[in-house]
């Protein structure tokens, strides 16, 4: 258990929750930068560190995986550019995640909730409101824009030491959160031992995670990134939680991050497993019965999407009109490595002013990341809503100040608002 679940970096052979050495290959897409690592300027001559970021699925416990572990300090470093608070529409998410887990799981107040890769606190925030004594681990100096919020907040990977620092502090948790965070951890042997240790008797951990299902029903190969290790089932998740006497005993499906997987889990026997997961351990079985099909589609639709937009942009640039892109989420450097889209063909990313990424490159492709209101100002020909996974709002948003210019969803269908 402890050398299956402890990854190490470099190439993986077998499925990182079952140990099955007969992975089916879905796609490979090419060699590619970490996703988050933007460039300075003077970075941008120095060559850049590329990892294979291939897309591999286990037919044993239906876990979607790639198969290379990128060493998490080239991942989650200390100046890591991404804050969960600066997003309107996540920050209304991660605040409806803390007022349904508290209506469901109905704890009295002054309960400790403890969030694992807790960014800037805005999950955390949620349950403070609600009287939760809460606390936050996160790895990246985000942390310190955490404590300055008044959310406490540690400054490390979480592991049973961090685990026991927090329980001489605060006691144990009744509630322990990993959202959008638990696909990441290479070491989840070492974080689960945490886990076990913090939670008091009755204590739960949920977790949020990119949904299998949903990532080839929207086509979003551009969420397979080094971050992302697994892309997890309910199925795959049963088989992980039972090394550690765990089970999962509610299962919701959100649509953050363009669609997620919710789980409650406790120690076995606590809670009554629920009809909602039977119904989807039910649902995922057959519809992953002939993944050969599923997958052959999934990938060709893939390698269409990228023919269709390389094309839509060779077609602008040959008129001599601009392109530019909207939005910076980590998935965008996926698409445009994948798609090889650099500087020539797309000008700039537009991204909020409060953006951690501003006046940055691109990893690989080294497209500048400046202030959206130059779209105001000089607006493109097209502009590529690369945050495409909250389209609807962003496009509303985009409008409502005025912005004219014809806007692309690259995702799951080209289109063009």
């Amino acid at each position: 258990m402890n050398k299956l679940h402890n990854l190490k970096t470099g190439h993986i052979s077998v499925c990182q929750v079952c140990g099955n050495k007969k992975l089916k290959k879905i796609i490979n897409l090419g060699k590619q930068p970490p996703c988050d690592s933007l460039l300075n300027v003077k970075d941008l001559k120095k060559k850049e560190e590329m990892f294979p970021l291939n897309f591999l699925f286990c037919k044993k416990c239906l876990l979607g995986q790639i198969d290379y572990v990128v060493p998490k300090k080239k991942l989650f470093f200390s100046d890591y550019p991404y804050r969960s608070g600066i997003t309107k529409t996540l920050v209304e998410k991660l605040y409806n995640t803390s007022e349904s887990l508290i209506s469901k799981l109905k704890f009295q107040k002054n309960k400790l909730c403890v969030d694992i890769g807790s960014n800037d606190g805005t999950l955390l925030k949620g349950f403070k409101r609600f009287g939760f004594r809460v606390q936050g681990v996160e790895a990246t100096n985000i942390a310190k824009i955490a404590n300055k919020d008044g959310v406490e907040t540690i400054q490390s990977f979480f592991d049973s030491r961090v685990a026991n620092q927090i329980i001489e502090m605060k006691g144990r948790a009744s509630v322990i959160t990993a959202t959008n965070v638990f696909a990441h951890v290479p070491n989840m042997f070492s974080l689960m031992k945490g886990v076990d240790r913090l939670l008091d008797e009755k204590g739960v951990f949920i977790t949020e995670s990119h949904y299998l299902l949903d990532l080839i029903k929207t086509l979003q190969y551009d969420s397979i990134y080094h971050e992302h290790l697994k892309y997890y089932t309910l199925n795959s998740l049963n088989v992980f939680f039972n090394y550690y006497n765990f089970e999962v005993f509610d299962v919701e499906f959100i649509k953050n991050y363009g669609g997620s997987i919710r789980v409650y889990a406790a120690k076995k026997g606590i809670y009554k497993v629920k009809k909602s997961v039977i119904n989807c351990i039910k649902y995922e079985n057959k519809l992953l019965e002939y993944p050969d099909r599923i997958f052959g589609l999934f990938s060709l639709q893939i390698q269409n999407n990228k023919k269709n937009i390389v094309k839509l942009i060779e077609k602008y640039s040959k008129k001599g009109k601009k392109v530019v892109g909207i939005g910076c989420p980590g998935r965008c450097s996926t698409l445009l490595n994948y798609c090889k889209i650099n500087k020539n063909k797309m000008k700039y990313i537009a991204e909020q002013k409060s953006s951690l990424k501003l006046n940055k490159f691109l990893p690989g492709m080294h497209i500048p990341v400046i202030d959206e209101k130059e779209i105001f100002i000089n607006p493109p020909d097209l502009a590529i809503l690369l945050s495409w996974h909250y389209s609807d709002e962003i496009i509303k948003i985009l409008r409502s100040k005025g912005f004219k210019s014809k806007i692309l969803i690259p995702l799951p269908k080209l289109k063009v608002v």
